[in-house]
């Protein structure tokens, strides 16, 4: 049969510990599992592809991309979050390449929990809040912000426990200095992270150090988070989140879009591996000054989230469109689109081979678009489109 304009596709919420109770399905309005609804991965991601609904040549995109020789440059998720998910960064391409090849060589199986690399590529990302309220670190602050904190802290502590990590930060490339004496932990560390979850205690404005030590006691992780910055996003806000950047998302609703990678280089908050060594290979020592990622009107009724707008996202090969209403879209390769509000439907308008396609997208439907397309699509609400530029 010839290939279809228009696919149905579906898959199974990931039910990782931190996300929310049916978090998934009530951001899709469907019915809820009643355990943790972490991500819904929509791509071609071995680590889990989302699945054809009804009539394809392909049961996967998985399969979709080995038949057609083709590689989808991107993987959309819905993320809801009850808690913090672990301190992360991603490589570059280079980088990403280099240590898939050396743990290759070094003879490190893909499955093993301390594996860094598990495929050759990189993993930029962006988030756009689907609720008011999401919040999220990112990017590291000025050293001379994080000393204000510290000094206030270990004024309350009434110990010299934090001076040691108060010196690093003062020091020369205090950033590094501040983050690589917390990662490498000892009673120095335990000692310091102790004082300052001691010292937050009752304190408004440190509330998230008190929030993280009940989620990951003793963590070192609770201290890096006092380096970086936290942001709050309301709907439709979002963040850029290139190679080097290091951020952890805390708790919301959200629709993420990333290169096709598992590459995460773990910094603490989690029970997962952490390597020190290759993390700092990967951050960026630089203080973070604004990471949202401004939308740009395209279109009545349809805003693009295109990290090209960014020098560290001219090489990003997608961008992701929030559409609101009626309106025509240039598709300008494969895409994937998911409704999380309203209904709508999709109709072609110029395509090679599918004149007359069409297909209607119910709040929680999703469809992966094969090929280009200029789409006409009617109906209001929240659909949200991947795609390849």
């Amino acid at each position: 049969m010839s290939e279809p304009l228009f696919v149905e596709i579906a898959n199974t919420p990931r039910d990782y510990a931190w996300g929310r109770v049916d978090g998934v399905a009530g951001v899709l309005g469907a019915a809820g599992t009643g355990g943790p609804e972490a991500e819904l991965w929509l791509g071609a991601h071995p680590g889990s592809p989302a699945r054809t609904v009804g009539d394809a040549p392909w049961a996967t995109l998985l399969d979709w991309e080995r038949q057609d020789g083709a590689r989808l440059p991107f993987l959309l998720k819905i993320l809801v979050s009850a808690g913090p998910l672990s301190l992360q960064a991603h490589p570059t391409p280079a980088q990403a390449a280099a240590g898939f090849a050396d743990e290759n060589d070094r003879g490190i199986p893909l499955e093993a929990s301390h594996r860094n690399y598990k495929d050759p590529y990189a993993k930029p990302e962006l988030i756009v809040a689907l609720e008011d309220g999401f919040e999220a670190l990112c990017g590291f602050r000025s050293v001379a912000e994080i000393l204000i904190d510290v000094d206030e802290l270990a004024a309350r502590s009434g110990s010299d426990a934090l001076a040691p990590w108060r010196a690093a930060l003062a020091g020369p490339d205090g950033l590094r200095a501040g983050f690589s004496w917390l990662l490498g932990g000892g009673a120095d560390v335990d000692l310091a992270v102790a004082a300052l979850v001691a010292a937050a205690v009752g304190e408004e404005r440190f509330e998230l150090i008190t929030r993280l030590a009940a989620a990951y006691p003793g963590d070192p992780g609770i201290a890096v988070a006092l380096m970086l910055r936290h942001v709050t996003l309301a709907a439709g806000e979002s963040l850029w989140l290139p190679a080097g950047n290091i951020h952890a998302y805390l708790r919301g609703a959200g629709v993420e879009l990333m290169g096709p990678s598992d590459n995460v280089l773990r910094g603490g908050l989690t029970p997962k591996h952490v390597d020190t060594t290759e993390l700092e290979k990967v951050l960026t020592f630089t203080a973070s000054e604004d990471d949202h990622l401004a939308p740009v009107e395209v279109a009545d009724g349809v805003r693009s989230y295109r990290p090209r707008i960014h020098a560290s996202g001219a090489d990003v090969p997608f961008e992701l469109l929030a559409v609101t209403g009626a309106a025509n879209v240039a598709l300008a390769g494969p895409s994937i689109a998911i409704a999380t509000d309203g209904s709508f439907a999709l109709a072609a308008e110029r395509a090679e081979g599918a004149e007359g396609a069409k297909v209607a997208v119910a709040r929680g439907a999703a469809v992966f678009v094969t090929r280009p397309a200029q789409v006409r699509i009617t109906g209001s609400g929240r659909l949200w489109i991947a795609t390849a530029v």
